[in-house]
């Protein structure tokens, strides 16, 4: 009876050990499979367009930032940088306003991006257009513009000195066209007459390229137009450059007409006109947007730089290359707000004066 009882225990304990060690065996092989899954499982893509992008144009057909964002979208296509296409939209009603609250009013869009001129700040500020640069998601600043003083090839006057002796003879003749009204090349125009003391009758256009048109024609005595938005003319013997806006000449030695580099041209402080004037070309998104989303585009206009497509706009259009993000990207453009707004009150041109 004793060895039964004992045998009895025995098999409860054996069969106790034996579930335990099931039990064991279970984990241990859900634990394994869980792991097996984790490490073979892919790591998570990192975001990208799911549909078109627009690449919005706060301003005309033909002019710097136009024809900046088609070569942006031929790389792109190109060199197949994005599985998406990227479509140009120009949106250059009110001065650029359009496009700028187009984008705006689209928060957490990560489909739609806007190229951006000085109109970024000028536009709001002269017309009081519900709007401020803090309403988007700064991306990169991809370059900045030089401003060139341009005259017609046909004129007799070869430097700034002489032009500004003409234009000053002239008693207020002169008629200088530019892009927009109370915009960049107003601001530049003002510049030069307070610099000066000539007189201008400013013509407003819809874009750079329209102003090189009319300037080839004779319509308008002279522009301030970005090097890209006359380079073609001046390479067609239709145009002359006197001096660049900037406290230095540019760097740039290749040849482009009349033997002539856009590093021959002279500063115009060097010629007695004390203006100089630098614009940016950047990128922003709507507000709402990821950090994740804002490096996807980072990331693109960096691989968009490295192409010899880019750096042969660089060298026609003599943009200064300067490349920021992050936050300080958005110190220098909160500055040129600071900066523009003490220009343009200067002129008179702010919509509450």
């Amino acid at each position: 009876m004793d060895r039964q009882k004992t045998k009895n225990v025995q098999l409860r304990e054996k069969n106790a050990m034996t579930r335990t060690i099931s039990s064991l065996s279970l984990t241990a092989v859900a634990a394994a499979s869980a792991l097996c899954l984790l490490t073979s499982a892919p790591a998570q893509a990192a975001w990208e367009p799911t549909r078109p992008v627009e690449f919005i144009i706060p301003a005309g057909t033909g002019g710097g930032a136009d024809q900046m964002a088609r070569t942006i979208q031929g790389i792109i296509t190109k060199h197949n940088l994005m599985k998406q296409p990227m479509v140009v939209i120009n949106k250059s009603g009110g001065a650029g306003g359009e496009g700028f609250l187009d984008v705006k009013n689209a928060s957490g869009n990560p489909h739609k991006i806007v190229i951006t001129l000085s109109n970024l700040f000028t536009t709001p500020l002269a017309t009081g257009i519900p709007f401020n640069w803090k309403d988007l998601t700064p991306v990169a600043m991809l370059a900045l513009d030089e401003f060139v003083l341009w005259v017609n090839a046909e004129k007799p006057y070869k430097t700034a000195t002489e032009y500004v002796e003409a234009a000053k003879a002239a008693n207020g003749a002169f008629k200088m066209g530019g892009t927009g009204s109370k915009q960049e090349d107003q601001i530049v125009t003002e510049a030069i007459q307070k610099s000066s003391g000539a007189k201008f009758i400013y013509i407003p256009q819809r874009g750079g390229g329209a102003v090189a048109v009319q300037l080839v024609g004779n319509h308008i005595d002279s522009s301030v137009n970005n090097p890209i938005e006359a380079v073609a003319q001046w390479r067609g013997g239709a145009l002359r450059p006197l001096c660049v806006f900037d406290s230095k000449p540019l760097p740039y030695a290749d040849k482009i007409a009349d033997g002539k580099s856009w590093g021959d041209i002279p500063t115009c402080k060097s010629q007695g006109l004390d203006v100089e004037y630098l614009m940016l070309r950047g990128i922003f998104m709507p507000k709402g947007v990821t950090q994740e989303q804002v490096d996807f585009y980072i990331d693109l206009f960096k691989k968009v730089r490295e192409t010899p497509e880019w750096k042969t706009l660089m060298n026609e259009g003599a943009f200064n290359t300067t490349f920021m993000t992050g936050a300080e990207y958005a110190k220098w453009v909160e500055n040129e707000e600071k900066r523009h707004a003490d220009l343009m009150k200067d002129a008179g041109f702010l919509a509450n004066q």
